[in-house]
């Protein structure tokens, strides 16, 4: 019986101490990416269009002004915590964007500052590839709606292509909503903005979402933007977080770092890695 109990201490003694050292590794941040090697270029402006909603307008004067970067590319790195099967992981992240096209995300999971989950989801050519720990998915109509959407929400932080893009229109709900809708090949999807009555900037976007490829049903998705800060002469969001509805708590926390635009990521876009 001693002995018994004697193992079971130990086993209990050994739990205990592996659950402490996962403790303190998902709490040790990674080291950020190294700064992206091309630079943003001098940019090209667009004025701010006259006719567009109250909210909207207000929105952009207080981010740019009279006129806003014209934007065909971005490579965005930050930060991040990301829940995956129920654990919470530090994580840092390069999304690399074609503006109104493609987009390639590249994420690191860590324990320990250390990789130990890697995914590289794609979106090109209206399509989308999800290389993730637990497989492939890819030809999944369902996925590509999502994506579209994931690509046109993300472009929160080059906003200006929600203007300059004669695909996209604003339509006026009222003084503190509006409604952003953006292609999908030849549909249309949308998503309900939310602008903070005070500051002017944007609180939230959210838009019905395909979660599974198998889904029936779409899921409210929401995109929010907690705080702000000037990259390249504009504000754009600093830390967002992005949730389901049907879940508890943001499944990701981005801490943006460093925005790059106007680069050449043609052949980057289609690469794997950071």
């Amino acid at each position: 019986m001693m002995k018994l109990l004697r193992i079971l201490g130990t086993v209990l003694v050994t739990f205990i101490g592996l659950l402490t050292v996962g403790w303190v590794g998902l709490r040790i941040k990674p080291g950020p990416f190294p700064p992206y090697p091309q630079k943003t270029p001098d940019l090209d402006q667009a004025h701010i269009p006259a006719d567009l909603p109250p909210p909207v307008a207000r929105f952009y004067r207080i981010i740019a002004g009279e006129q806003i970067p014209r934007v065909t590319s971005a490579v965005i790195s930050g930060r991040t915590s990301l829940r995956f099967s129920g654990i919470t992981f530090p994580a840092r992240l390069r999304f690399t964007h074609q503006a109104r096209k493609d987009y390639r995300h590249y994420i690191e999971a860590t324990i320990f500052g250390l990789p130990i989950l890697r995914v590289n989801e794609y979106y090109l050519d209206g399509h989308s590839r999800l290389e993730l720990p637990v497989g492939i998915i890819k030809n999944e109509p369902k996925v590509d709606m999502a994506a579209n959407l994931g690509l046109w929400g993300e472009s929160i932080w080059l906003p200006s292509i929600y203007i300059t893009d004669e695909r996209v229109r604003w339509e006026a709900v009222d003084e503190t909503t509006a409604r952003l809708v953006v292609p999908f090949g030849e549909q249309e999807d949308s998503f309900a903005v939310t602008f903070d009555p005070h500051s002017g900037l944007i609180q939230s976007m959210q838009a019905l979402r395909y979660k599974q490829a198998t889904d029936e049903e779409k899921t409210p998705w929401l995109l929010e933007a907690l705080e702000w800060d000037r990259f390249n002469g504009i504000l754009v969001p600093c830390l967002s977080t992005v949730t389901w509805e049907d879940e508890n708590a943001p499944w990701l926390t981005i801490t943006l770092e460093e925005l790059v635009y106007n680069v050449d990521v043609s052949n980057y876009i289609r690469t794997s890695g950071p």
